[in-house]
């Protein structure tokens, strides 16, 4: 079982954190490097973290945990207009960053207004390839109910946000519901914003530690962590990928952002504890970009 950390220092000598990742048996996530500053997205073996805080400690670094680390999570918004997106959809966005999570905006086409709001099949499609979706709504309940045909049928786990309190038993489809995140024209900076925002990572981390306890009775015969990192050293274009996330670790399964027609067939040879990718997932073309998906299959449909 691996824990997944952040660490949080400076440039300057982080490669001996990297080793010892490594030395460890562990893998580094994500790296992300602004100017001096770096933060590193790591999985560990739980009985190892000690040794990474007191590296951490060695290099005057920060170490803490990140549960939604190796995931990846939609936040949706009826529309990219300016009524809909802006503050409370990316406010919610950069906070479950903090946690780990890699998540993607998603603005639908035809989401605005309470008796014509529509999501397309193929929207559904680009959501469905998330571990969990946040459907960032508005201000009045009223309008709320009247849109959960947005998501009702939606197969992962979707936690709906808005303004007014209501019970997430009134609203077909969702997992959760979490109030006091309606449509506010400002950055969510007080008091009660903070609690709502927390009280919103709270439950997403309640759904993801589900998830993974629901999987664990029937795993995926190899992990999405050591898929992630075959495919960076065994498919070469990886490298030309300046994204700082070239292949995004998901519950059960990775993104590969390179062109699914052009990639796929290398994607599908990379071995992985002895096993082709192609034999043990299925691997497919993304509704984002055209990227590969790689989803893994459980040892169950395997054997």
């Amino acid at each position: 079982m691996y824990e997944t950390l952040t660490y949080t220092g400076g440039i300057h000598k982080h490669e001996e954190m990297v080793e010892l990742i490594e030395d460890l048996g562990g893998f580094v996530l994500q790296e992300t490097v602004s100017q001096m500053d770096l933060v590193l997205t790591l999985a560990v073996p739980i009985e190892d973290v000690g040794k990474v805080e007191e590296k951490a400690k060695e290099l005057l670094g920060k170490i803490k945990v990140a549960p939604m680390a190796g995931t990846e999570i939609a936040i949706v918004s009826p529309t990219l207009a300016r009524q809909h997106l802006p503050h409370s959809a990316c406010d919610i966005s950069e906070y479950l960053r903090r946690y780990g999570a890699k998540d993607n905006m998603i603005g639908l086409q035809r989401g605005a207004g309470k008796g014509i709001s529509r999501i397309s099949e193929d929207e559904k499609r680009l959501i469905e390839e998330h571990d969990l979706a946040v459907f960032a709504l508005g201000s009045f309940r009223d309008c709320i109910l009247n849109k959960t045909h947005l998501f009702d049928d939606i197969e992962i786990p979707v936690v709906v946000t808005g303004a007014p309190e209501m019970d997430v038993e009134d609203i077909p489809g969702a997992d959760a519901y979490i109030g006091g995140l309606g449509r506010i024209p400002r950055r969510l900076k007080r008091g009660e914003n903070i609690r709502a925002l927390r009280n919103l990572v709270d439950v997403v981390e309640g759904i993801l530690d589900q998830k993974r306890m629901d999987m664990a009775d029937d795993p995926p015969i190899v992990p999405s962590i050591l898929v992630k990192t075959e495919i960076e050293y065994q498919v070469p274009a990886i490298k030309q990928v300046y994204s700082p996330a070239p292949v995004v670790s998901q519950l059960d399964g990775v993104r590969v952002k390179l062109d699914y027609d052009r990639y796929h067939d290398q994607v599908e040879e990379v071995m992985v504890n002895d096993y082709r990718l192609a034999d043990v997932s299925e691997i497919h073309k993304s509704m984002m970009y055209g990227y590969t998906l790689v989803k893994l299959l459980p040892e169950t449909s395997i054997i």
